[in-house]
């Protein structure tokens, strides 16, 4: 009994101290500073425009162990890409998407689900394992294949995304080229214009239109920056609409008239693909009519038929 005082008085001292620690750093037990009492009576003054300001990197989820690995796991994803075939598509793809990450970054998350995935399988094995099931060979087949499985996720969520914010593109241009046309038909320049709709619209267009101006304002030519805005992109109708834009400014050409017929282009090739996918649906619908109700309805129509024979018989 005396032996086992001393661990206990040490783990209870352990377990005091833990909580104790846990209860001061509670909100409500935590004095404001002097700046927290003072903040919110300051404006702030920021000079810099909105369109400049950095993206801030998200906190790391695995605390401080992710950030002292970073820049180690970061340098090794730096030499394999110079061996990645498909890093220039991949680039292309991130852009399309918009998302603010590198290929490194990417190729990075992409060795994150793959580790899940083994993870995921490993559970499997140890829960087959535990119940006398274990196959050695069917567990390295369903190692390999969860870990090829997160790593080709990781590329299907990206293409669903970039599936998304395409859509997207098509259902917000009509509106945003005729609110375009509008400030420019009023007196405004393009420039103007895409500054006024970035202020008073939200949505994945109003998101490039304001890193256009982004790069107009940090020395690059109007066009130039239409013209990789356009680079990013490969909606069809985005496209004619910033090449339209861009000959229209380089050549002096009446901005209203180009956007509004932009506009009405977009809509009627909206239409046309409205009227192409309802046609689908339809022939789709075929399929449960011809093989799940129609031959209901014969045996229904048939059935008091034969049973009337077979009495007759």
């Amino acid at each position: 009994m005396t032996a086992a005082l001393g661990p206990a008085v040490a783990l209870g001292f352990l377990l005091g101290a833990g909580s104790w620690l846990v209860m001061v750093r509670l909100p409500f037990m935590r004095k404001p500073t002097f700046q927290d009492r003072v903040e919110p009576q300051l404006r702030a003054h920021n000079l810099h425009s909105r369109l400049l300001r950095p993206i801030g990197r998200d906190v790391a989820p695995f605390g401080p162990l992710e950030r002292i690995l970073r820049p180690v796991v970061r340098e090794g994803l730096g030499l394999l890409a110079r061996f990645d075939p498909g890093g220039t598509a991949l680039a292309r793809k991130l852009a399309r998407a918009g998302a603010a990450k590198s290929v490194v970054d990417f190729r990075a998350e992409q060795l994150l689900w793959a580790a899940g995935g083994v993870l995921l399988a490993v559970l499997g094995v140890l829960a087959s394992a535990v119940s006398g099931r274990f196959l050695p060979l069917a567990a390295l087949i369903a190692v390999a294949g969860s870990a090829a499985g997160g790593y080709l996720l990781r590329s299907f969520v990206l293409d669903l995304r970039i599936k998304r914010r395409e859509a997207a593109f098509l259902a917000e241009f009509p509106g945003v080229a005729e609110l375009l046309a509008l400030a420019v038909a009023a007196g405004e320049s393009a420039l103007n214009a895409m500054e006024r709709i970035c202020r008073t619209s939200n949505g994945e267009l109003a998101k490039e239109f304001a890193e256009v101006l982004a790069d107009a304002r940090s020395g690059k030519p109007f066009t130039e920056a239409l013209q990789a805005f356009s680079a990013r992109t490969e909606v069809p109708a985005v496209v004619r609409f910033v090449d339209g834009l861009v000959v229209a400014v380089d050549r002096g050409t009446p901005l209203a008239e180009v956007l509004r017929a932009q506009a009405a282009d977009v809509r009627d090739a909206a239409k046309r693909e409205l009227m192409e996918s309802a046609g689908r649906k339809e022939i789709g619908m075929m399929v449960p009519l011809v093989f799940g109700v129609l031959p209901l309805t014969v045996i229904f129509a048939a059935f008091p038929a034969v049973v009337a024979l077979d009495i007759s018989l």
